[in-house]
């Protein structure tokens, strides 16, 4: 027998029910009005519409370069095209292409949601047809009610058109990249000659433009990638059975020679970066033929100077086998790219246009930073916390001893971690690497923006020397949290975008936002900056006063270095990898930072002499600097109320006997250092302690050794790993410290 509840719930049940039906047929209704409203007609295939310039800017509004000044458009018959690039065109584009009436389930569709499921390959499932309907009829906008429209348009024109007729259509209206607007354009832009002429290595190149020109392209800021996308072509060819494996090799064994581009740029790595970003965000079509007016970050005679610096000193670094070189200027508050020189020549053939400050590279001891951070922001250690850099093997279950070893191949015995980090030596590097563990340095590094270290098992200690790559944007935005008192800020490379009717599509605004930035800078206030806190203001005080300690890091770099910008407190890391294939120097102030990279696009590797980033890229970084700072305020890191003063023992980083009494009677030399509240050393140094001897060496005996020892007291020093004997006999050969992990 049905109760009260049950009666009065049937109907309420009904209504939801009807509510939900309700819902979905307005929304099939929206979904359709939405679709079928102003539909164009295929027939509009055969008519062009007049594309307009997009501009990009300076900061300032000097014009850096017209994505689209006229539009190059030379129409062709189907059959002036080879055979081989009508193949290499389906082979990438539309494997189906004669078997589907339009749109292909099974090649197309299904087939992309495999890729991307399966392979991590973002494939887009269109056939030529569609994209030839997207490309001349319907807006770059990625929504389902057009990507309906888009379906039904290419059933349609397929009604229309034979073929033929649609493969012709597609050859002259799709957008090869820049202005080349159909195939016979992209011949002669790319490699100067017509489309007859085109051998199956230049064919199998351009066939591979159309899915994403910027990107593809091998003018734009990944030339590389164009190398990558002719190899697929021609192995989806060899798949296809358009061509012999035979065919394949001597087409990728031909160099290809492409043709010198245009001159009228200026800044032209960076307005690549900047237009493959606004291809992701609007579209191709939009950026090449929408009328944009773009205001960037960039500052041009910024950019102009950091130009000049980087070609004049590689230029000096030829006799050290140094081909290239790149800078990147960014402003940490905000997060804007105010220069970027990805190369020393954009126009040479030796380095040209690939952009170093978006590809992988080793950083070496610049890495280093962010694991010290780690270690004081989680209180592990403190700015006086001692070292032992000694000959030392770390040993993990299932691997190789791991035996690093310093840059000048020497051993520096007890040093505290200001001075380790500030002379960048590699032992101590790596037991703060251990003592941390991969995983939250890793973890650490991604939350600062470093965005290429992922799984932890594929890295080890090595992490901390260099041994995962990184982006030259990537480290300008980590150090970039230094100078933030520990705030990320991503990376602003747009101020403004309006379209050709003067409408504002985006614009950038910030509260530490300045124009002019060669004008007087003052602190940024630090609680307006946008962005995640991902380190504490203590740990960032600290690195940063250890950074621009001079004095932290005269024991390898001298006390008059490449490393000091006259009259300015900068904070500076630099580093070269073990193979000396990279080598760095990224530097900072509370409105800039600058990073330098110089290497070889190839990675062969430089002179040994370049032995760290003082003597490689340090020049060039001292140079933009130093013009960047030289109407600017000297502007020192603003002490934390939690960060507090001790002195301390200058040799073991305790605290001394008689800390209340002249510095002659304090018990042990003693110096000043900054702690986070709640670290400064509690322990009063003593050193004599009973430890036992090897009767023969008369050194500390290890561990396990029970024969011809004998214990004494001795001066000693420990850290977390190992201890150090003051007055044993030091004579250049010491044991080896095996620490398990």
């Amino acid at each position: 027998m049905e109760n009260k509840s049950q009666k009065h719930f049937k109907p309420s049940k009904k209504l939801f029910f009807l509510f939900i039906i309700a819902c979905f047929l307005l929304s099939a209704i929206y979904l359709l009005l939405a679709t079928f409203i102003n539909l164009p007609s295929p027939s509009k295939l055969i008519s062009y519409e007049i594309p307009q310039t997009t501009k990009i800017f300076d900061r300032s509004g000097t014009l850096l370069y017209e994505v689209y000044m006229e539009q190059n458009r030379t129409l062709v018959k189907l059959s002036d095209i080879p055979l081989y690039l009508r193949q290499a065109t389906i082979a990438i584009e539309d494997k189906d292409f004669y078997r589907h009436q339009g749109v292909s389930l099974v090649g197309g569709i299904l087939r992309a949601v495999k890729e991307t499921l399966f392979h991590q390959k973002l494939q887009g499932g269109s056939t030529i047809t569609q994209q030839l309907v997207k490309t001349a009829l319907l807006t770059p906008e990625r929504t389902l009610s057009r990507k309906i429209r888009e379906i039904i348009l290419a059933f349609w024109t397929e009604r229309l058109y034979n073929k033929d007729q649609i493969q012709e259509m597609y050859f002259n209206q799709v957008p090869y990249g820049g202005t080349a607007w159909g195939i016979e354009a992209a011949a002669e832009k790319y490699f100067g000659k017509n489309v007859k002429q085109l051998s199956l290595a230049q064919a199998a190149l351009l066939a591979g433009l159309p899915a994403a020109p910027t990107v593809y392209s091998p003018y734009g800021a990944h030339p590389e990638y164009a190398i990558d996308r002719q190899k697929e072509v021609l192995e989806r060819m060899v798949e296809d059975k358009y061509i012999s494996e035979e065919e394949k090799n001597r087409a990728l064994a031909e160099e290809l020679n492409f043709k010198l581009q245009r001159t009228d740029i200026q800044a032209p790595h960076f307005v690549m970066y900047v237009k493959e970003k606004l291809v992701e965000k609007y579209g191709e079509k939009m950026v090449e033929t929408g009328g944009l007016k773009v205001t960037t970050s960039l500052d041009l005679p910024l950019q102009e100077f950091a130009q000049d610096a980087v070609a004049t000193e590689i230029a000096k670094l030829k006799n050290y086998r140094v081909g290239n070189g790149a800078a990147l200027v960014t402003r940490p508050a905000t997060g804007e790219i105010l220069a970027m020189v990805g190369s020393k020549d954009y126009f040479a053939t030796d380095s040209g246009n690939f952009n170093v400050t978006t590809s992988f590279r080793q950083p070496g001891s610049a890495i280093k930073p962010i694991n010290y951070a780690v270690g004081l922001e989680t209180k592990k250690v403190n700015p006086a916390s001692l070292f032992i850099d000694t000959p030392t093997c770390f040993q993990v279950v299932g691997q190789k001893p791991y035996c690093p070893v310093n840059y000048d191949g020497k051993f520096h015995g007890p040093v505290q971690l200001r001075f380790a980090l500030g002379n960048s030596f590699n032992i101590p590097a790596v037991k703060m690497m251990a003592l941390n563990g991969v995983g939250p340095v890793i973890a650490s590094a991604s939350a600062m923006g470093i965005s290429t270290f992922s799984d932890p098992s594929k890295y080890g200690l090595s992490l901390t020397l260099g041994g995962g790559e990184v982006t030259m944007l990537d480290m300008a935005k980590a150090f970039g949290v230094f100078a933030n008192s520990g705030i990320r800020r991503d990376l602003v490379s747009v101020l403004k975008v309006e379209d050709q009717n003067g409408k504002i599509l985006e614009e950038f605004k910030d509260s530490n936002f300045i124009r002019e930035i060669n004008k007087p800078l003052s602190f940024p206030s630090t609680l307006l900056i946008q962005g995640p806190r991902v380190l504490s203001n203590e740990t960032t005080f600290l690195m940063s006063h250890i950074l621009l300690d001079n004095n932290a890091r005269s024991q390898m770099f001298g006390t008059s270095s490449f490393l000091i910008v006259p009259n300015h407190a900068v904070a500076v890391k630099t580093g070269t990898t073990d193979d000396k294939k990279d080598n760095w120097t990224i530097g900072y102030t509370p409105n800039f930072v600058v990073t330098v990279w110089v290497g070889n696009n190839d990675n062969k590797p430089m002179d040994p002499y370049l032995s760290s980033g003082v003597t490689g890229a340090a020049p060039i970084w001292n140079k933009i600097f130093t013009e960047i700072l030289k109407n600017q305020p000297d502007l020192w890191p603003k002490q934390p109320p939690d960060i507090v003063g001790s002195q301390i023992c200058s040799l073991s980083g305790k605290l001394p006997p008689n800390p209340d009494k002249n510095a002659s009677d304090r018990g042990c030399p003693t110096r000043y250092e900054y702690f986070i509240k709640g670290t400064v050393p509690t322990e009063t140094e003593n050193l004599k302690q009973n430890v036992t001897i090897d009767k023969n060496t008369r050194k500390l005996a290890p561990l396990d050794q029970k024969d011809n020892t004998e214990v004494k007291e001795q001066q000693i020093v420990s850290d977390m790993f190992s201890s150090y004997c003051l007055d044993c006999p030091h004579d250049g050969s010491e044991p080896v410290t095996n620490i398990k992990l």
